[in-house]
């Protein structure tokens, strides 16, 4: 099943090479964070920036806000009124469209067409639905996923820009007492026509589809596990066929034990980094412009520039997500009180 993922991965692989060899800048490492101010104090756990300039994010209180001046200025609101809704999951698509996904109930899904003055809910689940985390494949075909249900994972997918929504026909089955977490809304992960599940609590899996899950395989993880604070909390993909994988326990955030993963794509197999990130981490993402892998929780912010063997703190300052634009120029966090930063290098 995974002939396809690896022809794929070798010819990343090259790109990889190429681009270390291009001798692209002279920066060698992150030094902090630039904070933006906000005029909201909501826990934002949602984040997609489209470009340098355009930044979306969403959270607690039913928050929405976005720039467009890159974190200079900024306009925000709630989401259809309602303001006891979390949206921990958003993507954007440019500066006038997004799609906002609750965690807890009620379980919906929200797009907006104009720049977030409306929001029109376009899909809602069970009262026991609970809601993970969003990841689209490409402009119009994206997943969003949720705890199990009856023994299965909940997978929605949308082929017409989150205008539709509906189940996967083949969805995995979940071991008992294990789920998701929507701390960053970033464990899964789609790309082209593979699927990237991650997951915690009494067991923590890696799951895989090749084919937008018509079938899947899984591998136990190597990241702390066991009850349901522990698990994968992110996942990340860095073109040289490997899966970065970061969490470890939400109630001990500076224990670095199963705290982050490296999942070797063609060997099947997972390596345990040399020097791990400094804590507990909700949020992992690759900056390829620099060949960084920047992770982030709530105790501080670590990178690494071997794919994610070695970790370094390069700031005390934590958030709840990390995410690189869909542009690819730049790196942007986001995380309690209204706090969002953009990666300073």
């Amino acid at each position: 099943m995974l002939k396809k993922s690896i022809g794929a991965l070798l010819i990343s692989t090259a790109l990889f090479s190429c681009q270390k060899n291009s001798g692209e800048g002279t920066v060698k490492e992150p030094v902090g964070w630039e904070m933006m101010n906000t005029p909201v104090k909501a826990s934002l756990r949602g984040l997609s920036p489209v470009t340098e300039d355009i930044i979306w994010s969403s959270g607690s209180g039913g928050t929405w806000l976005k720039s467009l001046d890159g974190g200079q200025t900024w306009t925000h609101g709630i989401v259809d009124s309602l303001d006891s809704v979390d949206f921990r999951s958003i993507y954007a698509f440019d500066a006038e469209q997004a799609i906002v996904v609750s965690a807890g109930q009620p379980a919906v899904i929200y797009k907006t067409e104009d720049g977030g003055q409306t929001w029109t809910k376009k899909h809602q689940e069970p009262a026991d639905a609970f809601l993970d985390g969003i990841s689209f494949a490409d402009e119009d075909r994206g997943y969003v996923f949720g705890d199990p249900v009856e023994g299965r994972w909940t997978i929605l997918e949308t082929k017409d820009q989150g205008e539709n929504w509906s189940l996967i026909d083949s969805l995995p089955l979940a071991e008992s007492g294990e789920a998701g977490f929507a701390a960053s809304a970033s464990s899964l992960l789609a790309l082209d026509d593979e699927l990237w599940l991650g997951s915690g609590g009494t067991v923590s899996n890696l799951y895989y589809s090749p084919n937008r899950g018509k079938t899947w395989e899984k591998w136990k993880s190597n990241l702390a596990q066991g009850n349901p604070s522990r698990g994968i909390f992110s996942i990340t993909h860095v073109g040289n066929g490997e899966i970065i994988a970061v969490g470890g326990d939400y109630t001990q955030e500076k224990e670095i034990t199963g705290n982050a993963g490296l999942f070797l794509i063609p060997d099947q197999e997972w390596l345990q980094p040399t020097s791990p990130p400094a804590g507990y981490r909700s949020a992992v993402a690759y900056f390829s412009h620099y060949h960084w892998v920047i992770a982030t929780g709530p105790s501080g912010s670590d990178f690494s520039t071997d794919g994610g063997k070695n970790w370094t703190l390069f700031s005390s300052e934590g958030y709840h997500a990390v995410s690189r634009a869909h542009s690819g120029g730049a790196i942007w966090a986001s995380g309690a009180d209204g706090k969002i930063g953009r990666l300073k290098y």
